[in-house]
């Protein structure tokens, strides 16, 4: 037993999720990334005086739509705050956001655990507030450029309960909350872009104990694999530092990717710090029944929910993780299974020979030519015994792709690849590899049942793969069982 065996971690998480809008929080400047620095910006974003802030209604519906996917209790009287701290690019010196009336309480994301269990991982709250802009530090060498075109865009907030007991939990309930995210269309979750940013609150305990220990704030993460690594360095440090008898400042934090060590940025701001105050210039928002009800009325399905309709439906818990991984994914793979009823086949279809496809030539499944209709067509095509699988996985799934007017069936006849089952014109085939290896005919009547693979590939061979596996591997015992007969006599 080490050191680290005495302690448990403690972590919870400030999710920044920058929301898909159009305009910003409380302006109309666009939210486009990627354009010059310094142009999506008004005197409302530059904090200009004797501007007035309004409300983004898109805003509203898209923090209602994160807390009903996880099943939040969505406040009616929503009054915004003004937090109050001064940085570079924060032009007004002051950031809208919610104080004591968050719009979603309650509520839990849930991961999957290693067992096979599901852990709920409960949500303190899920506020509304704007962004600040970026400070650039890596560009000119004596001074921090600032651009402003992210100061105003809209962010929720999602704030974890410390629940999580591992960095690889952490990860887990991360990738969770930006599948959700992307499911609900609110938010890209492109940590590399800053759309989705984290915040980690460590702290270490010995085992047992209730109380909680003095935690850091771990910030500058720019993908999960990093707030994983972020927080098992800082468990790693704290724990080592009580250990020598040091005691653990309330320190804010940055982490260094290449190192994998964190670094103290400065002594952590409490709340009343922030002088938070009730923000003048906006009306509150009223979130009715009738509106929450219009909002749930419009979600898309939920990973999770098609998760557990997939394992239903006999799907592994592997082929269901892999498909609802993506929306897209999912959304495509549900139009297959409307058209029909094999959902086992379609999903070998979609997660083996499309998903292949896909990453061998770089595609996202939108840019996939052929419709899950025809997907459908081909299952059923093999189900119907017309063609055997190997001749629609080597033949005509690569022709699909280049003619892509075409059914399954269309370019099975056109190319002569339907199946043969013919029981006359099959027992000719059957006879000739009989006769091709009389030796072996021996063998399999005093025993040896395994050269009926040999027997079935000549036949394959003879019939150019045409041959229906199912009455050739009838045929063929048949006429071994006659033959045994007739040397016997």
């Amino acid at each position: 037993m080490t050191i680290y065996d005495k302690y448990e971690t403690v972590i919870g998480l400030e999710v920044h999720a920058q929301l898909s809008t159009k305009s910003k929080a409380y302006s109309g400047d666009s939210t486009e990334f990627g354009v010059l620095p310094n142009t999506n910006v008004s005197p409302v974003s530059l904090g200009h005086p004797g501007t007035l802030p309004v409300s983004n209604k898109k805003v509203v519906e898209y923090a209602v739509r994160l807390g009903l996917a996880l099943k939040c209790n969505i406040r009616e009287w929503n009054e915004y705050a003004r937090k109050n701290y001064f940085y570079a690019d924060l032009p007004k010196g002051y950031q809208i956001t919610q104080d004591k009336t968050p719009i979603c309480t309650g509520g839990f994301v849930t991961i999957k655990q290693e067992d096979g269990t599901e852990k709920n991982i409960n949500i303190t709250r899920i506020h509304m507030e704007e962004d600040a802009g970026k400070s650039i530090h890596d560009i000119d060498p004596f001074d921090t450029l600032i651009d402003l075109n992210r100061a105003g865009v809209p962010l929720v907030e999602i704030v974890s309960e410390p629940e999580l007991r591992s960095g690889e939990e952490a990860y887990k309930y991360l990738t969770e909350v930006r599948k959700l995210l992307r499911y609900l269309d609110i938010c890209d979750g492109n940590m590399e872009e800053g759309s989705l940013r984290c915040d980690a609150n460590v702290s270490v305990r010995l085992k047992g104990a209730t109380a909680f220990g003095r935690r850091t704030e771990v910030k500058n993460m720019n993908s999960i694999r990093n707030v994983q690594r972020a927080i098992e360095f800082e468990a790693k440090r704290q724990i080592e530092a009580i250990e020598n008898g040091e005691e653990i400042s309330q320190d804010t934090r940055s982490f260094n990717a290449v190192t994998g060590e964190t670094f103290i940025l400065r002594s952590k701001e409490m709340a009343n710090d922030y002088r938070y105050f009730p923000e003048p210039d906006l009306q509150p928002v009223v979130v009715s029944q009738e509106y929450i009800a219009k909002v749930k009325s419009l979600l898309p399905p939920l990973p999770n929910e098609l998760f557990k309709k997939y394992l239903s439906l006999g799907l592994s818990a592997y082929d269901a993780g892999v498909i609802t991984e993506s929306k897209e994914i999912a959304l495509y793979f549900e139009d297959i299974i409307s058209k029909t009823k094999n959902t086992k086949a379609a999903a070998n279809w979609l997660t083996v020979q499309i998903k292949s496809h896909l990453n061998e030539n770089a595609l996202h499944i939108a840019d996939f030519k052929i419709t899950p209709e025809r997907i459908a067509q081909l299952v059923d095509f093999i189900d119907s015994g017309k063609v055997s699988h190997t001749i629609a996985v080597q033949k005509i799934f690569p022709k699909m792709l280049e003619e892509l007017g075409k059914s399954p069936l269309q370019i099975a006849e056109e190319n002569n690849w339907i199946q043969e089952s013919d029981s006359g014109a099959l027992n000719e085939f059957v006879k000739q590899a009989l006769a091709k290896y009389p030796e072996k005919v021996v063998e399999y009547n005093n025993g040896k049942t395994s050269l009926l693979g040999l027997f079935m590939g000549e036949v394959m061979k003879l019939s150019k793969g045409k041959a229906d596996p199912k009455v050739t591997t009838e045929l063929v015992k048949k006429m071994l069982e006659t033959s045994n007969d007739m040397s016997k006599a």
